[in-house]
């Protein structure tokens, strides 16, 4: 087994740009939107782009390695996570997602939590995280009249931010931004408003799932120093936990037969060494660490966001070893 990279899958969007050339050479023609880099789900799965297993298709190899792949404690038939890139060079809809027993009884799949990393942010660059300061029923009046602004939490937003978006938060990614986003493996979407670009919209579904309670902002996480690394904890749910690790030279690592990690490159260059050779990483790419690699090494000045579904308890007791005294 070795550390797998999977082929890029772009989607064209209205809202969608370039900005993606700023660390890649493999764009297609088109305003695109949005790049599908970990994804085993019926509207796109990726096709692995190294090694032994080239030109297999991510489902394929679930059933084909199973556990030794994703892990004992990992469901083969649904993998968890979906990992993609975002361009957004206009605003995107305004938007919810439901949770789970929504999204199963209403539409047949998941619910969507996710998590936004900005890795671009240009000139006016900014996102919206929840509302304030409006009841439902003004939030349905102002959905009817189109003047949302003094009801939305827009943040302006600098490389490096981090928002844990849970389902039932309105959201809506601005202009001027690239995003990491890790997620459910769901494409489960309520439009509210979407600036009458024409597009569908779900207003009586996205008013069952809105929580009008929930905040979004910034995230700082919780940063440990150790020798030659940083890490970061900057999520845990049940659904997934995010680390951050800003690598100074390198850092030894091994894997959990319970589960796999993914790595995304969110700044610099450097490989992953494994028993059998090494995978070369620069910013913009995902890898995926098998659950029965063993033993790696991440070298070089990077910095990447780990991720993976969490034993939240084992996670917690990591925590807690740093806070302890």
């Amino acid at each position: 087994m070795y550390p797998i990279i999977f082929d890029n899958i772009y989607y064209d969007k209205i809202w969608g740009g370039r900005d993606f050339e700023l660390f890649r050479n493999n764009l297609p023609e088109g305003e695109i939107g949005e790049s599908w880099d970990i994804a085993c789900h019926p509207n796109g799965t990726g096709i692995v782009s190294n090694g032994e297993y080239k030109g297999t298709s991510f489902k394929e190899l679930i059933e084909r390695l199973g556990s030794e792949l994703v892990g004992t404690k990992i469901d083969k038939e649904r993998f968890p996570l979906l990992v993609k890139l975002i361009n957004a060079k206009d605003k995107l809809s305004v938007q919810v997602h439901p949770d789970d027993e929504y999204g199963l009884r209403v539409e047949g799949d998941l619910g969507k939590t996710e998590c936004w990393y900005v890795l671009e942010a240009f000139e006016g660059a900014n996102l919206v995280v929840g509302t304030k300061n409006c009841t439902k029923e003004q939030f349905v009046n102002a959905i009817n009249t189109g003047n949302f602004d003094e009801y939305l939490n827009k943040i302006e937003v600098k490389k490096g931010d981090f928002f844990f978006v849970k389902s039932g938060l309105v959201h809506a990614i601005g202009e001027g931004v690239v995003i990491a986003e890790i997620q459910q493996n769901s494409d489960t979407t309520y439009r509210v408003y979407d600036y009458n670009r024409g597009r569908e919209i779900h207003v009586e579904k996205a008013l069952d799932v809105i929580d009008f309670s929930l905040k979004g902002e910034n995230s700082n996480g919780l940063k440990v120093d150790l020798d030659g690394v940083s890490k970061t904890y900057l999520a845990l749910c049940d659904y997934f936990t995010i680390i951050k690790y800003d690598v100074e030279k390198s850092v030894k690592e091994s894997s959990d037969a319970e589960r796999f990690y993914i790595f995304t490159c969110v700044e610099g260059k450097g490989t992953i060494k494994y028993s059998a050779g090494e995978v070369s990483v620069k910013k913009g790419d995902s890898v995926f660490i098998p659950a029965n690699l063993g033993e790696y090494e991440i070298s070089g000045s990077i910095s990447l966001l780990k991720s993976f579904v969490p034993d939240v308890a084992k996670v917690e007791g990591e925590i807690l070893e740093v806070v302890k005294k």
